[in-house]
C-alpha cells in the first residue's frame, strides 16, 4: 500500500497505514531474522545536511539489518554542496545509485522540493523547526507497545515548543485518536507556533491548554514529553543561556507523576532530564530510541514494497 510513496510529514500516513506500520514493526521485534534478508540488493541514500545520531545511525542501522547497503554523507561539507550543489542536482545523483534518500535538511520544506524531482521514495529526517515524520513514527510505536493505543489520553509537551519539530509533528499525528488532550508546558518565549495552535488545535476542536508551570499538571499527565532547549535555532546566545535550563525533570519532580505516567524524549538530552531519573521504569527513551529502529526497518520495507525472504 505505501510502495514508492514519500514520508514528508505525519499526515501523510492515514491511521490505517500507519497501523499496518506498527503491526510490521512489531513483527520485526518478535521475528527479526525472519528479515535479515528483506531488502537484499537494495540501497538507502542518507543525505544528512544537518547534524544527527540516532536518526541516522537508526536508519543506517535499519537497512543493515535488513540487508541492505547504505550511501551518503553526515554533514555536507563532505559532498558537492560545499561546491555550490543544488538540492534538485543532488537527489538527481543519488537517484541514479539508491533506490530510497532519507534527507535532514536545515530549510523548511527541503524535502518536499527533493521529492518533486524523483520518482525515489523520499523520507524527510527533519526539516529546519518544521517536521520531523520518523521521530513522530517511533514516538507512536512506542506508545503503542507501552500503552496498547492512543485513545483517552492527556499528554504533556515540555521545553521548546516554538523550534521543536517533534512536538509540531507528534500533535500533528496524535489529534486524530478519540479523546486525546494536549497540555502544552513552555515559557512564553517558546510557545507552541501559531499554526498548530490555531490550524490543529483550535480548527479541529482539541482540547489543550498552556501552561509555564510543569508541576503543577505532572499529576494528570499520562505522557510526559520532554524536549531540550535547543541552541541552534536561536539567534541570540543570551536568550539561549537564560531559557536552556528552565524545566529539568528529576526525582522530587517524578514523585509528583502518575506511577503508569511515560516519559519520553527524542533525544538528545542535555540536561532537561536529570539522569537519576533514568533508572525509573517511566522513563522510556532509551527504549523510544530503540523501537526507533524498528519501526524505520518497517517503514524502508513498505516504501520499497519488500517482504522476508527465506535465510
Amino acid at each position: 500500500m505505501l510502495k514508492g510513496r514519500n514520508l514528508l510529514e505525519p499526515m501523510d500516513f492515514t491511521i490505517e497505514e500507519l497501523k499496518e506500520l506498527f503491526n510490521l514493526a512489531d513483527q520485526i521485534i518478535q521475528n527479526p531474522e525472519l528479515f535479515r534478508k528483506a531488502c537484499d540488493g537494495k540501497i538507502l541514500a542518507t543525505l544528512f545536511y544537518e547534524p544527527s545520531t540516532r536518526t541516522r545511525f537508526s536508519f543506517e542501522a535499519a537497512m543493515l539489518r535488513l540487508g541492505g547497503q547504505v550511501i551518503g554523507f553526515s554533514e555536507p561539507n563532505s559532498s558537492s554542496v560545499a561546491k555550490g550543489e543544488s538540492i534538485t542536482d543532488t537527489i538527481r545523483t543519488v537517484a541514479c545509485y539508491a533506490d530510497l534518500a532519507v534527507i535532514r535538511h536545515p530549510k523548511e520544506g527541503a524535502p518536499k522540493v527533493a521529492a518533486a524531482c524523483t520518482d525515489m521514495p523520499v523520507i524527510n529526517a527533519g526539516d529546519g523547526g518544521h517536521q520531523h515524520p520518523t521521530q513522530t513514527l517511533t514516538d507512536l510505536l512506542t506508545i503503542w507497545k507501552e500503552r496498547g493505543g492512543f485513545e483517552n489520553l492527556t499528554i504533556g509537551l515540555c521545553g521548546d515548543l516554538k523550534f521543536g519539530r517533534t512536538v509540531h509533528s507528534l500533535i500533528k499525528a496524535l489529534y486524530r485518536y478519540k479523546n486525546v488532550s494536549f497540555v502544552l508546558i513552555s515559557p512564553e518565549e517558546l510557545r507552541i507556533p501559531d499554526y498548530v495552535r490555531k490550524e490543529i488545535l483550535i480548527k479541529n476542536k482539541i482540547p489543550f491548554e498552556e501552561v509555564e508551570n510543569m508541576q503543577e499538571v505532572l499529576p494528570k499527565l499520562d505522557i510526559l514529553y520532554m524536549t531540550r532547549v535547543q541552541r541552534e535555532r536561536f539567534f541570540n546566545e543570551e536568550d539561549y543561556v537564560r531559557l536552556k535550563d528552565r524545566y529539568i525533570l528529576d526525582g522530587a519532580k517524578m514523585k509528583l507523576a502518575r506511577e503508569d505516567m511515560m516519559v519520553l524524549h527524542p533525544l538528545p538530552r542535555v540536561n532537561e532530564i536529570s539522569v537519576e531519573v533514568d533508572d525509573d521504569p517511566r522513563a522510556l527513551y532509551f527504549k523510544q530510541a530503540r523501537y526507533g529502529m524498528y519501526i524505520r526497518m518497517a517503514l524502508i520495507m513498505s516504501l520499497l514494497g519488500t517482504e522476508p525472504k527465506e535465510v
